[in-house]
């Protein structure tokens, strides 16, 4: 999890307590904590003109699974578009990067 915003640490606790303890997912018995969690203190940022509305917390949670697999391969669909067409390629080769690194 990946907590951002107004946020207490006992909050984010009580939370994983709660999801251990209920049994609400399963986890695997290889991995002894089964969470990762980290707290950002600053609100999301919204950018202007965006649909997102401004909020003072907020989580995110990446999960090993193929809802996470499918939304990968859909950044990286459309970063082969924009590579196709050479699109801000010349910013990153400016700063110093080798255009075959993309690749």
């Amino acid at each position: 999890f990946m907590y951002s915003g107004d946020i207490v640490l006992r909050d984010v606790s009580s939370a994983i307590g709660y999801v251990k303890t209920h049994r609400v997912m399963s986890f695997v018995n290889w991995c002894p904590t089964s969470f990762k969690c980290g707290i950002n203190y600053q609100p999301p940022t919204v950018v202007p003109g965006s649909d997102l509305a401004k909020v003072q917390r907020a989580v995110c949670i990446v999960v090993n699974s193929t809802a996470v697999c499918e939304i990968s391969s859909r950044i990286l669909h459309k970063f082969d578009l924009l590579y196709s067409r050479q699109a801000f390629v010349h910013w990153y080769v400016s700063e110093g990067m080798d255009e075959g690194e993309f690749s």
